[in-house]
């Protein structure tokens, strides 16, 4: 017998039993280990994530160093904090003081700030504007019982558009409270006596801290260029002291980049110590040409009265660059907000873009001195991150709703999380018809093959890069392209398809390419190339993990796109009956919005059963008041290439109605309707969709009235007002003036409202409105007052709209958008869906359907509070 030969069979059933453990063992740990631990939960977890939102406005984030915990810090004293940037849960109580969680006494202890701006005081007469701080960890600062190491606030306070300060509160807890410590920025001061209106700050450059750098020695006198030939503001070269942010460079030293449209934004150094600026001291120019002054800096950006705010700068170690984000347009939903990028060697600059534009704006844009607004020649300059886009949600598609996308994303910070291994842009955005409601949202973010950071199309969601293979990317796509406009308009998306031989089909057409392990890049004929990444990410509105496009271009331009799976005509057409069968509404009173498309170019077209009632184009005539309500059969039917089906929904038209008053409420210890309607009012929280509040009673203009502590408001009954002619009649006694705080609201859906705004960013009292396509600013040259009793009443009547306080027309005008148009409309006082409720008294509120109540009407309520005028 061959002992080799059977020592080698021996060692050959060994290897075999051991394999066969092995995979035993294998097996069992695939069936016992979480999925997430092998890498792959993501792709293959169909369950819904939720995620718990903040509203932040202007968001600076940090990540604590003690705890890890990360937090935004933003305007009007907001704040959230976030274990995993996914859930977020505010902290803050905004404007309240004393007992301030952020500041303690605010008036107190900022009270040297508020000498210059934000208290009580023109723009912001009735509260506070402090806004957009940043905070940083300063190992370095030396405390005033001489340990080292604070959490540093830089905040700004505001009165106009120019005048603001910046100053710095510390803290060794990094929830606060915050202590002051100096005011070290003025913008808007003047060379002689001067006055805003509704201030008595006088805004001589003596009143601000100019007076003691010259008296020390920091600064020689003061520069006559900061001055016009008037002796006003130069806001042409010098910029809105607000939008502090700190920068820490290449060799840990410290920097502060800060400044608002107006003359543009400035860098100053900072003392590690003691956080205070080294200001030049001396005026210059930078080796490009730029201007140093002797106070305000180094200028990096913008500029000429441009829109261009909310710097933050952050310094990459990978790539060596210091990279400056800003934003351009209007904050509000309608103003086109917008993140641009630029970046540098050195932390003052130059900046450029993409194409090597300058991020300081040119000598040719010089207009004078004042903000231009309406002025977008400055859109080419700046790599366009983020700007308004829905990927657009179609009949018959899964999930609900109209799609995600944003309006107004902006004012922005940046962070390189080292211990995750990842980069993030956070910002706050407006949604698509969500009026003003804000809240913060974090991107992921990767460089493409030019080192620009691009971010990926949807939240994050604790998503990880990971190797991807071609067949996973050909298919379908939702496609963004974010261009270099500065406007208001939505980027719809539209549909590419990357097909299996590399070329791109569609809405644009070119090749494509998977490169490395998850690189892509597209090059899209008439535009250039795209290079960036493929990433899975969680895809809100179908609910699903897909994969997505983000790349950007030579000039600039971010496209994202976002995979959608494939369906048979069949399945579209069963899909989009399906949805037809749940989302008409079966008792109408005004027009029907039939779809006509659907989600692949699916057609639908539509009879009626009774057409001089509702038509196939859905166009509703109401049966009179003295008639019965008509019921009508829409038949739908769906057609997707070879496949068809039909769909029949029964609809009830009310008759009209003739006008009348539908809700009264007089406060006298009830909340009842004193009607026969019994439209009750309910008590909630700071929200009219949740719970938690608390209404009092107090002395009234008539009998008691409601008090509202600003935590809390009122639901009134639905369908107070079902149509185009109405009115509400109101008396308020505010405690406090809050920016966008309404006292009356309406709305059928949160794309479609009125409201009655004691006060808005424009510092005046007005009825704004929204249709989902128009906006309306029943605009008015007053702002009530804080502590006294003011009337509201406005009427209005098909389109015509008219606005009186205290019994005197302040507005009248045309084309008011239609917003109630059904039976299901909800009401509030002193809340809404987004903005902080209302503080203060109400009293007598009269809502009337049908019937705009006279002038001389409106003026006998303001003078009879508790009398009935109209029935």
């Amino acid at each position: 017998m061959n002992t080799e030969l059977c020592m080698e069979n021996k060692g050959g059933e060994k290897v075999k039993n051991n394999l066969k453990r092995f995979l035993s063992v294998f097996l069992f740990l695939l069936l016992v280990i979480p999925s997430s631990t092998l890498g792959y939960e993501k792709e293959s977890n169909s369950e819904s994530l939720e995620f718990r939102n903040a509203s932040v406005h202007d968001p600076s984030i940090i990540k604590d160093p003690k705890t890890g915990t990360y937090y935004v810090y933003g305007s009007h004293i907001d704040a959230a904090k976030s274990t995993d940037l996914i859930n977020w849960d505010n902290f803050t109580n905004g404007y309240t003081t004393p007992n301030n969680k952020v500041y303690g006494d605010l008036s107190a202890n900022l009270a040297e700030s508020f000498q210059w701006a934000g208290e009580d005081d023109a723009d912001s007469r009735g509260g506070f504007a402090v806004w957009a701080p940043d905070i940083y960890w300063n190992k370095h600062y030396v405390n005033e019982d001489g340990s080292k190491g604070a959490y540093m606030m830089y905040y700004s306070v505001s009165s106009t558009y120019i005048r603001s300060a910046i100053g710095i509160a510390v803290s060794k807890n990094i929830e606060g409270p915050f202590k002051y410590v100096d005011t070290i920025m003025y913008s808007g001061f003047t060379n002689m006596e001067a006055y805003d209106r509704n201030s008595e700050v006088n805004k001589h450059w003596e009143n601000t801290n100019l007076s003691d750098l010259i008296e020390d020695g920091v600064i020689d006198e003061v520069n006559p260029n900061w001055f016009t030939e008037t002796g006003t503001y130069n806001n042409k070269l010098y910029t809105n002291a607000i939008d502090a942010n700190i920068l820490e460079g290449k060799n840990g030293d410290l920097y502060m980049t800060y400044g608002s449209w107006s003359g543009g934004t400035f860098i100053l150094e900072l003392d590690k110590k003691t956080g205070l600026p080294k200001y030049p001291g001396k005026d210059g120019k930078t080796k490009d040409g730029r201007m140093i002054d002797r106070y305000f800096g180094t200028k990096i950006a913008s500029g000429y009265g441009r829109s261009a705010e909310g710097t933050y700068a952050v310094y990459d170690k990978e790539t060596g660059y210091y990279y400056l984000y800003i934003t351009y347009g209007g904050l509000a939903s309608d103003g086109g907000y917008q993140m641009r990028q630029f970046r540098s060697k050195n932390p003052d600059g130059p900046y450029v873009d993409a194409k090597g534009n300058s991020a300081v704006f040119p000598e040719s844009f010089d207009l004078g001195v004042g903000n231009f607004p309406g002025n977008d020649d400055h859109k080419d300059i700046g790599n366009k991150m983020i700007g308004n886009f829905l990927f657009k949600r179609d009949l018959g598609e899964a999930g609900t709703g109209i799609g995600t996308g944003y309006l107004s994303p902006g004012h922005n910070s940046y962070l390189i999380d080292k211990e995750l291994g990842k980069e993030f842009i956070v910002t706050h955005t407006r949604f698509p018809q969500q009026g003003e409601m804000h809240e913060v949202r974090v991107h992921q973010t990767f460089k493409n093959k030019d080192k620009w950071p691009v971010p990926t199309p949807y939240r994050y969601a604790g998503e990880t890069i990971e190797k991807v293979f071609r067949k996973d990317v050909i298919g379908d796509y939702k496609y963004i392209n974010h261009g270099k406009e500065i406007t208001n308009e939505l980027t719809e998306s539209s549909w590419i398809k990357l097909n299996k031989n590399g070329t791109i089909s569609g809405a644009v057409t070119g090749k494509w390419k998977l490169y490395g392990k998850y690189r892509a890049q597209l090059k899209i004929d008439g535009e250039g190339t795209y290079d960036g990444v493929f990433i899975r990410q969680y895809d809100p509105t179908s609910q699903s993990w897909v994969m997505t496009i983000s790349a950007m271009s030579d000039e600039g331009v971010v496209i994202w796109g976002s995979y959608s799976e494939e369906s048979t005509d069949e399945e579209l057409v069963q899909a989009i009956k399906q949805e037809l069968s749940t989302s008409l509404p079966t008792t109408v009173i005004s027009n029907l919005a039939l779809a006509k498309e659907a989600t692949r170019g699916a057609k639908i077209t539509w009879k009626s059963s009774n057409p001089e009632v509702i038509s196939a184009d859905g166009v509703v005539t109401r049966p009179s008041s003295d008639s019965e309500d008509a019921i009508v059969d829409l038949t739908a039917t769906i057609e997707s290439g070879d496949a068809t089906d039909t769909l029949t929904i029964s609809v009830t038209v009310l008759a009209e109605e003739e006008g009348g008053l539908s809700g009264y409420y007089n406060f006298n210890d009830t909340l009842e309707d004193q009607t026969v309607n019994n439209r009750h009012a309910s008590v909630t929280g700071n929200r009219l969709d949740n719970s938690g509040g608390q209404i009092t009673f107090a002395e009234g203009v008539a009998g008691k009235a409601a008090k509202f502590d600003g935590n809390s408001g009122l639901r009134l009954g639905d369908g107070l007002i079902t149509g185009d002619t109405y009115s509400v009649s109101l008396w308020l006694k505010p405690e406090q003036i809050t920016e966008f705080t309404t006292s009356f609201f309406g709305a059928e859906t949160s794309n479609n409202w009125i409201s009655v705004v004691p006060k808005t960013g424009w510092g005046n009292t007005m009825v704004w409105a929204h249709n989902g396509d128009q906006w309306f600013d029943a605009v008015t040259d007053t702002t009530i007052p804080v502590g006294e009793w003011s009337h509201l009443a406005f009427t209005v009547k098909e389109g015509n709209a008219i606005f009186y306080i205290n019994g005197e027309e302040k507005f009248t005008g045309g084309n008011f958008p239609n917003v109630f148009n059904s039976i299901d409309a909800v009401f509030g006082l002193g809340v809404n869906y987004w903005d902080t409720p209302f503080k203060g008294f109400m009293d007598e509120v009269r809502v009337y359907d049908g019937l705009a109540i006279s002038a001389d009407e409106a003026r006998a309520l303001y003078q009879n509070p508790g009398g009935v005028v109209t029935e």
